[in-house]
């Protein structure tokens, strides 16, 4: 019998690996959601991943004042998608819930039909895109509800390097959702691996001066294959130095130059933070429905996975 994720995420000797997907558009049937499904699955196989992430799309043109580089489309519900991946692929699922649209009841109610109805237990909870519109549910009190209820999760939630980088507070955000019941993390995409190392690093001391065992850290990259996709990246937050924007652009290989630097900053990330023992995973996704960054992000996940497996080997020798 496999583990499960709630097991292998609190084995710090092991990495967890993940792929990260969004629900189909609103207007897709049943059958044809089961087809699309199937086509991600046959891409994946052969593939050794623990799991899928599945976003909850919202509308996020409230956070910034500059327009969608691609235009925002409702999709089909995420628990929707989840509970079929996870029938179709035999995999658990990891759900992400944006909670801002109900109110306190409704999030309640929301809970039990995500178990009783779809059988869902990862769960990732993220509020508001900006403080602006009709909030009816903040996510502070999204866990309270949960802490307070009968609710059997395992649940994570979001860290994003760039507001550590602006703010310096990030890692007290994520000592905060611990307190709050979150056993996870899972990142924004990283294209600034110093952002990632700082938290990283804050993190770890946060936890050792506090005697806390740190929760799992889980990095998300994604490849980016166009001035297009680039610019979609920036507007969802994602720091992106100058000198790599240009070593994209610039390439006669965009693509794949891209991959190249995802690696190159997940192995600066693994050396600066080798010391700080904290359990990592990865998370890899295609920002666009482009097939050629689909196919990347496949290829992405190999040489990553790979990457990091090393370095887990690599440690466990250093400790025997």
């Amino acid at each position: 019998m496999s583990q499960s994720l709630s097991t292998k995420f609190k084995d710090p000797q092991q990495g967890v690996y993940f792929i990260g997907t969004t629900p189909p558009k609103h207007s897709t049937d049943d059958e044809q959601m089961s087809m699309i499904a199937d086509k991600l699955l046959a891409r994946l196989m052969g593939l050794d991943y623990d799991g899928l992430v599945v976003y909850d799309i919202q509308d996020e043109s409230s956070r910034i004042a500059s327009p969608r580089p691609f235009p925002f489309a409702h999709t089909r519900d995420a628990r929707e998608y989840s509970a079929l991946l996870a029938t179709q692929s035999s995999h658990e699922i990891i759900t992400y819930k944006s909670v801002a649209q109900r109110d306190g009841e409704a999030f309640k109610a929301w809970l039990h039909e995500t178990r009783e109805t779809y059988h869902l237990h990862n769960l990732v909870l993220v509020g508001s895109p900006s403080s602006e519109g009709d909030i009816r549910l903040n996510l502070n009190d999204a866990y309270q509800i949960l802490k307070n209820g009968s609710f059997d999760y395992h649940l994570g939630g979001v860290t994003i390097a760039e507001r550590h980088a602006l703010k310096g507070n990030e890692h007290e955000r994520l000592m905060n959702k611990t307190l709050q019941g979150c056993e996870f993390f899972i990142s924004q995409a990283v294209y600034n691996p110093q952002a990632t190392i700082d938290l990283l690093t804050s993190y770890a001391r946060s936890c050792r001066l506090q005697n806390q065992q740190p929760k799992r850290i889980i990095l998300t990259f994604a490849p980016c294959g166009s001035a297009k996709t680039l610019e979609f990246m920036e507007w969802l937050g994602i720091s992106i130095p100058e000198a790599t924007r240009w070593r994209i652009l610039d390439s006669e290989k965009p693509l794949s130059e891209s991959v190249k630097i995802c690696q190159t900053n997940l192995d600066q990330i693994l050396s600066a933070c080798r010391h700080l023992d904290l359990p990592l995973g990865l998370n890899i996704e295609s920002l666009t429905n482009r097939k050629e960054e689909i196919d990347a992000s496949v290829h992405l996940f190999k040489l990553l996975k790979a990457t990091l497996d090393l370095h887990l080997a690599q440690k466990a020798l250093e400790s025997v």
